[in-house]
């Protein structure tokens, strides 16, 4: 009897992929000990095109209409949901990857283990993605969580850096075990780790079972911790300010992406007949989120901070599309994801380039020292404001018309103030970058960071000028979808 087929080797070949070019990395350094970094760099950027390849592999299949691939007896399936997600998993590795090459040249430390981490850590994202039970699930999420332990906490020689990976280590094993909680309990229900056999145990017992709302609170709060939403967003900031920048950039978008790959799995897979429940606790979640992340965000001045919280805020926005609940509202949020990935990763290669420091000031006269740099930040701050004719506009459209769809007016109208006060802090950033003349160190940019620039700038103005092709790909991921 055979326990490893072809089609789950097919199935696995991209994490198989990501494992070995991560081990490699760190054994190609220790080996040739005088290797140019930028020599690792190519090697990583070569293990994501190997995945890439196979990714493609894989929508060739799909799109042949042979249907879904499964593996390991239903324990991972590759389908247009777990494809979009990882397509956006690689897109985000490769552009962090190209920047943080001269990144680690300045704060002068090593390239192989970090390369490896990342590496590592989008091998969990490709479980989280594709997983359809709950072991596979969890073992994605902490493969995923301990790579960016690590990577929060790189720079060793910094006070802030490890204050930052030890209060993002002892919180996120805390609600690891939350999770594992909640899973025991779903495994409890069904006798099954299988999402499939769980949502046919959910729904035989009733939306108002109260063993089942212990399994989906304890459940909720795992994830919602992942995705930094109130309140389990505590240690966003202080992760955020302290990482290097490269690792925030990575930690803000690749991240979150996958804790929601994971969060719709569940509460679209072996949850969704306990809407009832979790759909008006979600609605709370989702406006106390936007709420403390838009407010807390006026105050700050520390520009990683700042965008901390208004990541925070973009996650309660995001949750509003899976409170709709209608094919408009679940298109919503993978539209606001891919948008989300595109002009968050921008705004923070922007700030990569300060060399004189981290607070808004410090972008103060850029628009006079380097103009294209400044209209480019522009252009990601009004993207992330959802204001047109930029990418986030169109995230933010569907969320609201699945809104009014779906007859929550209420939460359409506070969702639509909070822009209001999105736009005052962000054009607090504007206003230093255009109307301060202050003399600050002139800005550090690379090859490799204008690229990465250059990408997400096109991006962001070309999905909010024409959408169409964008907005298609975010509907094919519905289907499929448990």
């Amino acid at each position: 009897m055979s326990y490893y087929s072809a089609t789950d080797h097919f199935v696995l070949l991209p994490a198989i992929l990501l494992a070995l070019f991560g081990c490699a990395v760190l054994l190609l350094d220790f080996v040739f000990s005088g290797l140019r970094r930028a020599a690792l760099l190519t090697f990583t950027l070569l293990g994501l095109a190997f995945c890439g390849a196979a990714l493609w592999r894989q929508q060739a299949y799909l799109n042949s209409g042979l249907g879904e691939l499964t593996a390991f007896g239903g324990a991972l399936t590759i389908d247009r949901f777990a494809l979009f997600f990882n397509w956006l998993f690689l897109g985000a590795s490769a552009l962090v990857a190209i920047v943080s090459l001269a990144y680690l040249d300045r704060k002068k430390t090593g390239p192989s283990e970090y390369y490896a981490l990342m590496l590592f850590a989008q091998c969990g994202m490709f479980f989280l993605a594709a997983g359809t039970d709950l072991v596979t699930l969890f073992i994605g999420l902490e493969l995923m969580a301990l790579s960016f332990y690590v990577m929060v906490g790189f720079l060793r020689r910094e006070k802030r850096s490890n204050e930052a990976a030890m209060k993002y280590l002892l919180l996120g094993a805390f609600s690891s075990g939350i999770l594992a909680y909640g899973f025991s309990i779903l495994y409890g229900i069904s006798g099954s780790t299988r999402l499939s056999d769980i949502a046919t145990a959910v729904a035989a017992r009733g939306a108002h079972d109260p063993v089942l709302f212990l399994a989906l609170a304890t459940t909720a709060a795992g994830a919602l911790f992942k995705i930094s939403a109130v309140p389990f967003h505590m240690w966003a900031p202080d992760a955020y300010e302290g990482a290097p920048t490269t690792v925030t950039a990575y930690l803000a978008v690749a991240s979150k992406a996958a804790a929601f790959a994971l969060l719709l799995r569940l509460l679209l897979g072996p949850l969704e007949s306990a809407r009832a429940i979790w759909s008006p606790i979600l609605a709370v979640v989702a406006v106390a989120t936007m709420t403390l992340g838009n407010l807390a965000a006026i105050s700050q001045n520390n520009i990683k901070r700042l965008l901390a919280y208004s990541s925070i805020a973009h996650a309660g926005y995001i949750l509003l599309g899976l409170v709709a609940g209608n094919e408009t509202g679940i298109q919503g949020v993978s539209v606001y994801l891919l948008v989300y990935t595109v002009m968050t990763t921008g705004a923070f290669f922007v700030v990569l380039t300060m060399s004189g420091g981290e607070d808004i000031a410090d972008l103060g006269g850029l628009a006079k020292r380097k103009p294209w740099l400044a209209m480019l930040m522009l252009l990601f701050l009004l993207s992330l404001a959802g204001l047109p004719p930029t990418a986030g506009f169109w995230g933010k459209y569907y969320i609201f018309l699945a809104l009014i769809q779906t007859g929550h007016y209420t939460l359409a109208v506070i969702a639509t103030l909070y822009i209001a006060v999105a736009l005052y802090y962000y054009f607090r950033i504007v206003r230093f970058m255009f109307a301060s003349d202050a003399e600050n160190p002139a800005p550090e940019t690379s090859f490799g960071l204008r690229l990465a620039l250059g990408v997400t700038a096109a991006l962001t103005l070309g999905i909010g000028l024409y959408p169409e092709p964008f907005l298609k790909m975010a509907q094919s991921s519905l289907i499929g979808t448990p």
